[in-house]
C-alpha cells in the first residue's frame, strides 16, 4: 500500500464520524434533555423525600449526597467501559441504571424505606455520571475547530430538562396518594427508558488500537498546569452549584415557602444552567475558555451575594438563576480547557479522570451543605461559597495563557 493510500485509510474513520456529526449531536442533546430531567427530579424531591423518610431529620439531604457519591464512584468505571467497548455501550448501561433508579425510588416511597431511597439515588448518580460524558462524545464527533460548539450544543439540551423535570414533579407528585412523589419516580424511569431508545441511534466509532494503548500515564497528564487549572475551575463551578442547589429547596421549605415555588425556582435554575449553551461555544472560540470561566465565577459570587439579601421567593429564584448561569460558563469553559490537555488516544481516560475529581470533591460539599443548613442556616451556606471562588480565581490568574501541545 502506498503512503498516500495509507494516509487515506487512516483518515477514513474521522471522516466517517464527522459525516454523522449533526445527527449525533442532535441525539445527544435530546438525551441530555431527558437525562437532565431525571437529575432535576432528584434535586427537587431528594431532600424533601429524605426529610419524610429519614430516621433522623439531620439526614434529610443524605439522598442527594448519595446521588453525588454515585456520580463520583461510577465516573471512572464508565470511562473504562467507554474505552474498551465504546461510548454507546457506556451510555446504554447508564440509562439502564436510570430506569432502575426511578423504579426503586418509587418502591422506597411506598414502603417508607429511607435506605432503599438512598440506593435509588446512588443509581441515579451513576446515570448522571454517564450522561455528563455526552458533552465529550459530542466533541469527538466534530472537527477540532467545531468541538467547543458541539460540546455546548449538547449541554443546551439541558434547557428542556429545566422544563421537563419540574413539570414532571408538579403534575405527578400527588397522583399516588398517600405516597407523595411515588408516581413521579415511575415517570422518571419512563423518561430514562425513552433516553435509551434515542441513544441507540448514536453512531460513534469503536475504540481503536491506539486508544487501547492508553497513551501517557495519568500522572504526566495531571501535572500539566492547564489541566490543573481546568480541574480546579470545574470542581469549584460544580461544587458550588451542587452546594447551593442541594440546600435551596429545603431552605425554602424551612422559610415557609410552598413546594410549587421551589419547583419553579429549580426550573428557572436548570434553564439558566443550560440556556447559555446555545452560545457558550462561540464565546469560548472568540474570547478563550479562561475568560468565559472567569465570567462564570463572577456570576456565582453574585448569586451568593443576592441570597444574603433576603429569604423571599424572589431572592431564592434570582440566586438560583445566577447560580445556573455561573455554572454554565464555569463548567463548560473548564471542560473546553480539558480538551486541550490530552491526545486522541487518551481522551476517555483523561475525561473520566477529570469528572472523577470534580464529582469526588462534590461529595464533601453535598454532605456539608445539609448539615450546615440545619445547624447554622442558609446564610452560613452562602458565606462559605466565597472561599472556593477565591481559590478558582487565583488558579486562573496563575495559569498559562495557552496549553502546551500534548
Amino acid at each position: 500500500m502506498s503512503e498516500a493510500t495509507a494516509g487515506t485509510a487512516r483518515d477514513l474513520p474521522a471522516a466517517e464520524i464527522y459525516r454523522h456529526e449533526r445527527g449525533n449531536v442532535l441525539r445527544l442533546a435530546v438525551a441530555q434533555a431527558l437525562a437532565g430531567a431525571n437529575t432535576t427530579v432528584i434535586y427537587a424531591t431528594g431532600a424533601i423525600t429524605g426529610n419524610m423518610l429519614a430516621p433522623d431529620k439531620a439526614l434529610a439531604t443524605l439522598p442527594i449526597s448519595i446521588f453525588v457519591v454515585g456520580m463520583a464512584a461510577c465516573t471512572l468505571p464508565a470511562g473504562m467501559v467507554a474505552q474498551r467497548h465504546g461510548r454507546r455501550a457506556a451510555f446504554l448501561a447508564g440509562t439502564g441504571g436510570g430506569v432502575l433508579a426511578g423504579l426503586l425510588a418509587s418502591l422506597a416511597v411506598v414502603l417508607g424505606s429511607f435506605w432503599l431511597f438512598c440506593l435509588a439515588t446512588f443509581l441515579g448518580g451513576a446515570y448522571a455520571a454517564v450522561v455528563l460524558s455526552f458533552r465529550f462524545a459530542a466533541a469527538d464527533c466534530a472537527p477540532p475547530e467545531r468541538r467547543p460548539r458541539a460540546l455546548s450544543a449538547v449541554m443546551a439540551g439541558g434547557v428542556f430538562a429545566g422544563v421537563i423535570g419540574p413539570q414532571l414533579v408538579t403534575h405527578t407528585m400527588d397522583l399516588w396518594l398517600p405516597h407523595v412523589f411515588a408516581a413521579t419516580f415511575v415517570a422518571q424511569a419512563a423518561v430514562a427508558a425513552l433516553s435509551a431508545f434515542i441513544l441507540l441511534g448514536v453512531r460513534l466509532p469503536r475504540p481503536t488500537a491506539a486508544e487501547a494503548s492508553r497513551g501517557r500515564p495519568l500522572g504526566v497528564i495531571a501535572r500539566q498546569p492547564r489541566f490543573v487549572t481546568a480541574v480546579i475551575c470545574g470542581v469549584v463551578s460544580y461544587l458550588l452549584m451542587n452546594f447551593l442547589m442541594t440546600a435551596a429547596p429545603l431552605a425554602m421549605q424551612m422559610c415557609g415557602l410552598p413546594q410549587e415555588a421551589s419547583n419553579l425556582g429549580l426550573q428557572w435554575h436548570v434553564i439558566a444552567m443550560y440556556g447559555p449553551s446555545f452560545f457558550t461555544g462561540r464565546l469560548i472560540t472568540r474570547f478563550g475558555a479562561p475568560r468565559v470561566v472567569m465570567a462564570g465565577l463572577a456570576l456565582t459570587a453574585a448569586s451568593a451575594a443576592v441570597g444574603l439579601t433576603g429569604v423571599e421567593v424572589g431572592h431564592f429564584w434570582l440566586t438560583l438563576i445566577l447560580l445556573g448561569l455561573g455554572w454554565n460558563f464555569g463548567f463548560v469553559g473548564a471542560s473546553a480547557m480539558v480538551l486541550e490537555c490530552h491526545r486522541p488516544e487518551e481522551r476517555a481516560r483523561v475525561q473520566s479522570f477529570n469528572d472523577f475529581i470534580v464529582f469526588g470533591t462534590m461529595v464533601f460539599g453535598s454532605f456539608l451543605s445539609g448539615s450546615l443548613l440545619t445547624s447554622y442556616g442558609w446564610d452560613m451556606v452562602l458565606w462559605l461559597s466565597f472561599l472556593p471562588l477565591l481559590l478558582a480565581v487565583a488558579a486562573l490568574a496563575a495559569a498559562p495563557r495557552r496549553a502546551a501541545a500534548p
